[in-house]
């Protein structure tokens, strides 16, 4: 039976150079990473190649961030965001993610492609507390209500400051 990855508070912090990129199927299956990514994500190329993406997911991350990423590449538009990704040692490093649905010749999508680059600190700042209450709702909430919770506090966070999400993600 295969372990859970325990998170630490390791930080690996991207070079403001860097850019991770990855590619999936429709169904968020890795078909490619790059060097970079396989460097932070502390996974093999043969390890991240057919898992899910979600292979790196934080468990300090809200349901709800991720249930809002796929409701916009899925519908064919692209996603800008934050994200605490989780490495395969538990160790976390923040990016600045820009997710672009890929189209076949027919318009129909066949993929995802995300490049991901070294957020601002000042930014993350901003945004961590912003999921951790967005975490504490959907904890709260139950499984069945969680992502309606989480949410529900973005979308008070949006109200309060008059912006749309994309809006909140370029003012951060």
């Amino acid at each position: 039976m295969k372990r859970a990855i325990q998170p630490t508070s390791i930080e690996r912090k991207m070079r403001e150079n860097d850019f991770i990129v990855s590619k999936t199927n429709p169904k968020g299956i890795i078909t490619y990473g790059n060097p970079i990514f396989i460097e932070f994500s502390g996974y093999t190329e043969a390890e991240l190649l057919g898992s899910q993406h979600n292979i790196i997911r934080h468990p300090d991350m809200p349901r709800a961030a991720f249930k809002l990423a796929w409701d916009t590449i899925q519908s064919g538009r692209e996603f800008f965001g934050y994200v605490k990704n989780m490495s395969k040692d538990g160790g976390f490093y923040w990016v600045f993610t820009h997710i672009t649905p890929d189209f076949g010749a027919a318009g129909q999508i066949v993929g995802y492609t995300s490049v991901r680059r070294c957020p601002r600190a000042d930014a993350v700042a901003k945004i961590e507390p912003v999921y951790r209450a967005m975490l504490a709702a959907e904890q709260a909430a139950g499984a069945r209500l969680a992502i309606e919770a989480g949410t529900a506090v973005l979308v008070d966070v949006m109200k309060q400051f008059e912006l749309s999400y994309e809006e909140l993600v370029f003012a951060l």
